[in-house]
């Protein structure tokens, strides 16, 4: 029996949410190593992409400009945006954009205004008043390739080199994260968060009325032959849920050439003061007496999913991993993940016991073999360290996940939509030239890459499956027979027609004196011409 829901459990739920905060809807962008000591937290950034000014050369950084990735929109990974930028003093909250303003001027047009912006370009603004997926959408609407958030606040790190806007104005003692705001879905283009001392200095360029061009770039590291890559979720979002029941295949035909590792994450009890006696602090969210913790799905600690069953599921996907997954591609793993959210993936069978034993059946996974796996790495029970979820902890620091789902290629996270066409094109990016697997040659660049997969060849341009030349030729086909069939048909009914004719006609022939039909020397139609056929065919 799950206690009872109170006002202070809530407030515990939603400290824990505040300390760590967690979103459903993107994925990082920068590998982000966070060093923690007693006394302070260093965060390196090691991003995958570079943000550059081409013109004017005053403006031009060796190795680019600093600058923080958005956790939503699709980069080109591989490509890059090089393009001229305009700086609009509109907050673009509001989704009616004056695309008449900013700068650098433009000639008038016939009506006396400014001439509008020119697509395609990348659109600078402030920070502030809105969302940063509020902004790049409605810059997206107006035909931005890519937006350059401009803050507005200088960091403290940075108080030497920047000017803030009023002398009283505090500095920032974090970045600013770029964070999805639950909508940014429908985002497909790429954003950068510029600090402040550099923005300032390509707005006044703009602002001067001069041309900018600047430079947004993306790459996946391409160390060898092998690439590594990992997925960070949890058990209970859903966001990756087809990419979960998909990607099955393409693991299978990267096969060693590839080295995937699941993650689970998982908060931090300890750090977050749930960790007591009993762990009562956190009611039902952690186990462990509070050691190991998992946010409540559906937000009801009396009933339902619990943190705790969270845990405990994400624990025995990381056994079954370790059992089963040591040759990188895992897949077993995979088979129970998919029969696990065919058969247990709600509230009333997450923790059926009889219901995970039936997704072992039919996954191969024994079951005894991962119960004493759980047993071994510390249990769920009691005030004890269980050493796998530990680990899960430590390697989410390292790397500084912040958000789920998150996928890493070659310890880059990747961010955008996350499906099976994104990871396993950016997994075939990643390695170096000449040692791609053949299944990349094949399918890399194919617009439908898991039917690719499956059937070991590109279907690029189809209507529904059919390669566009079948498709054409079947219609062309079908057309002509089509055709056929009707002037059949038509010559058809034009000889029966002629033939009803003549029968109609023939009841109205004069016989001759011996019986016959007319004179043959006149032709079929020669009664016509005499007098007492004309006379016979008359109506009184």
């Amino acid at each position: 029996m799950r206690p009872a829901t109170s006002a202070a459990a809530a407030t515990v739920a939603a400290v824990l949410v505040a300390f760590l905060p967690q979103t459903h809807a993107a994925m990082d962008v920068s590998k982000v190593v966070v060093s923690a000591s007693s006394t302070e937290s260093v965060i390196e950034y090691h991003s995958s992409s570079r943000f550059q000014i081409q013109i004017p050369k005053s403006l031009f950084v060796d190795e680019g400009y600093e600058h923080r990735e958005a956790l939503f929109g699709v980069p080109p990974y591989g490509g890059s945006i090089a393009q001229k930028v305009y700086y609009t003093e509109d907050k673009l909250c509001d989704a009616d954009v004056d695309t008449r303003g900013g700068y650098p001027a433009r000639p008038n047009e016939e009506d006396g205004e400014m001439g509008v912006w020119e697509p395609p370009f990348i659109l600078m603004v402030d920070r502030g008043e809105c969302t940063f997926v509020h902004k790049v959408r409605n810059a997206q609407k107006v035909g931005a390739a890519g937006v350059l958030i401009s803050d507005t606040t200088c960091l403290c790190s940075f108080k030497d080199k920047c000017k803030p806007e009023n002398e009283d104005d505090l500095c920032e003692q974090f970045e600013p994260v770029m964070a999805d705001d639950g909508s940014g879905a429908d985002i497909s283009i790429p954003a950068f968060l510029l600090f402040k001392q550099d923005a300032d200095l390509i707005k006044e360029e703009l602002k001067a009325n001069h041309v900018v061009q600047a430079e947004m770039a993306w790459h996946i590291p391409r160390p060898d032959n092998r690439v590594e890559y990992d997925f960070w979720t949890v058990p209970t979002e859903h966001i990756s849920k087809n990419f979960q029941t998909s990607f099955q295949s393409a693991a299978l035909e990267l096969g060693k050439n590839a080295f995937f590792t699941p993650h689970f994450f998982i908060y931090d009890g300890i750090a977050n003061n749930c960790h007591g006696t009993d762990g009562s602090q956190c009611f039902t969210l952690c186990t462990n007496s509070g050691r190991y913790c998992a946010l409540d799905p559906d937000n009801r600690l009396d009933k339902g999913i619990s943190g705790q069953d969270v845990v405990k599921e994400s624990l025995r996907r990381i056994c079954i991993w370790k059992h089963y997954g040591s040759d990188g591609i895992g897949e077993i793993w995979w088979s129970y993940v998919s029969e696990f959210m065919e058969r247990c993936d709600s509230a009333d069978y997450f923790s059926d016991e009889s219901c995970i034993a039936d997704a072992y059946k039919h996954s191969n996974v024994d079951g005894a073999r991962i119960a004493q796996c759980i047993s071994d790495s510390g249990g769920l029970d009691n005030d004890n360290e269980n050493h796998m979820l530990s680990n899960e902890i430590r390697a989410k620091n390292e790397l500084g996940v912040i958000v789920v789902p998150s996928v890493f290629v070659n310890n880059v996270a990747m961010r955008g939509q996350l499906s099976l066409r994104a990871v396993f094109n950016a997994i075939c990016m990643g390695y170096l030239d000449g040692t791609e697997p053949k299944i990349c040659g094949k399918c890399g660049h194919c617009g439908d890459p898991s039917l690719c997969i499956k059937r070991g060849k590109c279907y690029e341009g189809k209507v529904g499956g059919v390669s566009t030349s079948t498709f054409l030729g079947t219609l062309v086909l079908s057309s002509t027979a089509i055709c056929l069939i009707g002037l059949f048909y038509y010559r058809k009914s034009q000889v029966a027609m002629r033939n009803e004719v003549r029968g109609i006609l023939a009841e109205y022939m004069p016989l001759d004196e011996d019986g016959e039909v007319g004179d043959s020397s006149e032709g079929g139609f020669g009664f016509a011409k005499r007098p007492g056929v004309q006379q016979g065919m008359q109506i009184e």
